[in-house]
């Protein structure tokens, strides 16, 4: 059993860290909003939580937050630990920590997570991991118990550099899937047909069959509660302003990335999407015409 500081208590990391606690671990929590996580010892102070920990995961909303974060922790960690930054930041800053990290001789694993809310409780997260073979084998025990699936995608950064890749997808296809649904209510197709015949031909996605934006239709979504938010708008726009961020720096070409982003800018920002899912895009599609 390991000691584990965990910095970051909102509503991916304290069930994450209530899994660890859960498993027999030691964890020592912070967060700056005083949130708290069942099973957890909870600190003063992000120093005070790193202090004596084998291992250190931090949870942050951005990019900047983590270099502030790790400044101010990894004085404080032993040589040997290993800092797991499950955040979903830009590359940069991601490769920017490793380096101090690996600087002070801690190991470092970038492991943003795919699953939201529901798999940080159910502790069925994926992880997609960058760093070294060995600080991953270190930290594959605990990604066990948060997740049911951890890919090593390669050197520090590897893992912020497949999730926004992959955001990038889920952004673009859950707008298809909601434009769809609503050309099909405008055509006069059963909703349930719709599903039907797209879930079981060239329409399947993981936004038309796992998490369908149609009420009613389809596995339980936050459709059916009313779009309370699993994965929210606002952050599915951050997580495109990454992957067009990065698209700039290494010259790109995402179109349809880059549409997406619009899109949920508009919906976040101008419209009634803030505190939303992300799949809410259906009813703003079902609310518009082309007039």
């Amino acid at each position: 059993m390991a000691r584990i500081g965990f910095i970051g208590l909102g509503n991916m990391g304290a069930p994450m860290a209530q899994n660890l606690a859960a498993a027999g671990h030691t964890v020592v929590g912070f967060d700056v909003a005083g949130t708290t996580a069942k099973g957890a010892e909870m600190a003063e102070s992000a120093q005070a939580a790193v202090t004596g920990a084998d291992i250190v995961i931090t949870m942050l909303p951005n990019g900047q937050i983590l270099r502030d974060v790790a400044a101010d922790i990894l004085p404080k960690m032993a040589a040997g630990a290993t800092l797991i930054d499950c955040s979903t930041v830009d590359v940069d800053s991601a490769r920017s920590v490793a380096a101090d990290a690996t600087a002070r001789g801690i190991g470092f694993v970038d492991a943003p997570v795919s699953g939201g809310i529901g798999g940080a409780a159910g502790g069925t997260l994926t992880f997609m991991a960058g760093g070294t073979a060995k600080d991953f084998a270190t930290a594959s025990p605990l990604f066990e118990i948060m997740g049911q699936k951890a890919v090593h995608c390669g050197e520090a950064g590897a893992g912020q550099a497949a999730k926004i890749c992959n955001n990038m997808i889920l952004g673009a296809t859950m707008i298809a899937t909601c434009e769809a649904f609503a050309l099909a209510d405008k055509l006069g197709l059963d909703r349930q047909k719709m599903f039907d015949v797209a879930s079981t031909s060239s329409g399947y996605s993981w936004s038309m069959n796992a998490y369908c934006p149609a009420p009613g239709v389809g596995p339980q979504s936050p459709a059916d509660n009313d779009y309370t938010p699993g994965f929210a708008a606002e952050l599915m726009l951050k997580d495109l302003g990454l992957s067009q961020q990065a698209a700039e720096a290494v010259d790109a070409d995402t179109p349809m990335g880059a549409r997406a982003l619009e899109l949920y800018r508009q919906f976040v920002e101008d419209e009634d999407g803030k505190g939303r899912d992300f799949s809410a895009m259906l009813p703003r599609f079902v609310a518009r015409g082309r007039g």
